[in-house]
Formats: C-alpha cells, structure tokens, sequence
C-alpha cells in the first residue's frame, strides 16, 4: 500500500466524478491546494458523504496518485452547519472560499491562507459581526497574506477610524483579527476601499460576490 499522507485542511469545492465519486479541492497548511477523489461518496450512506461537502474543515488522510490524491479517511472537526440556515452566510462562506481557491496554489505554504478562512467563517457563524465588515476584513487581509497588498493610500482624506481600521487588517495576526466593530459611516469608507483594492489586486470575477452583493 502507498504512503498515507495526513494533511489539515478544508473542503474548498466538490464536484460529482464518474457515478458515485466526488472530485474535491482541499486548501491544506501541509500541501497547499490539491485535487482529492472520494470514491463512493456520493452512495447512499457513505461514510465520506458529509467530509466532501464545502465548509468542512478538519484532518484528512489520503494516498498520493500521479496528479491527485485518494481519501483514505477523515475527521472533521468542524462542518459549519450554520451556514446551511443562513443564506446571506452561505453566500459570503462561499466567496471566502472562491477568493482561498483563487490564491492558493499546490505545494505553497498556504498556512495562514487556511488560518485566514477558518477564523473569517468562524467569524460569520458568531453572528458578533456585521457581514458587510467580515466582508471587507476578509479582502485586505487576503491580500496581506498573498504580498500584494500597497497600504494605506497615500494623500488621500480618509477618516481616522478608516485608517486605524486598515491599519490593524494589515498588521494583526490572523486570530485577533476579527476584534472590532466600526460606525456606520466609518464601514461604509471602510469596506468602499476594501472593494477597490480587490477589483485593483484580484483579476477576477466571483459568481458568489454576484449573490452576496445582491441581498
């Protein structure tokens, strides 16, 4: 038998494969992003039936193919089942993970990429955030960590709390990221600037933001 390989991860996207297979995409700290099949998934009363559906975050065992990976075994530690209730969550977990799917790459070091998704979802089922701030949190620290991101704009009038805001984005780790609440004014500034660094930094189009821009 091959060598079993453990890796921490999530379930970014999952695709039928074949008749009872699935096909997923994991974002990993060990192995950065990578194709995984899950033969007999999609039977009746598999046991890897719940461990293909996105969201699902925890440790996978797996053997190594030619150009994929095979799913031995899983145990997830975390389902986000709250975002099954929740359309308007749903629908921004699901932009989290097209923006992780977007920026990792196989064999990256993709640890505080994971890190930043697992906090961010945690963050939405908390119900302790507005979405609009988890939002725009989210997008700046995405590209913090993939090293794209300018900084504050230079000469240009924003307000203090803007400013301290991005400021702390930039430079926070990733568990006491989401820590403060902004006033209405102040997150409207706030998550305008957040989405002009993503359409300036990220070159392409996400059908979930389609969904979440329009509740």
């Amino acid at each position: 038998m091959r060598d079993l390989v453990n890796v921490t991860g999530i379930v970014l996207k999952s695709d039928n494969y074949a008749e009872y297979d699935r096909r997923i995409t994991l974002l990993t700290d060990e192995r950065g992003k990578i194709t995984v099949f899950v033969h007999g998934a999609r039977r009746s009363g598999n046991r890897f039936m719940a461990t293909t559906e996105p969201f699902a975050f925890g440790n996978f065992v797996l053997t190594e193919g030619r150009s994929a990976y095979n799913m031995q075994q899983a145990n997830i530690s975390c389902y986000f089942e709250e975002l099954r209730t929740d359309l308007q969550g749903y629908y921004l977990g699901s932009y989290i993970l097209e923006i992780a799917d977007y920026y990792s790459r196989e064999n990256n070091d993709d640890l505080e990429l994971l890190k930043l998704v697992y906090q961010t979802l945690k963050a939405i089922v908390s119900e302790r955030f507005s979405l609009r701030l988890i939002q725009a949190v989210y997008q700046i620290k995405a590209i913090v960590v993939n090293g794209e991101f300018p900084g504050v704009p230079i000469g240009r009038s924003l307000k203090p709390g803007t400013v301290h805001a991005v400021e702390h984005v930039m430079s926070s780790p990733i568990e006491k990221l989401y820590t403060f609440e902004l006033s209405d004014e102040v997150l409207d500034e706030f998550a305008r600037l957040s989405d002009e660094f993503r359409r300036q930094l990220i070159h392409k189009s996400f059908n979930s933001l389609a969904l979440v821009e329009a509740m």
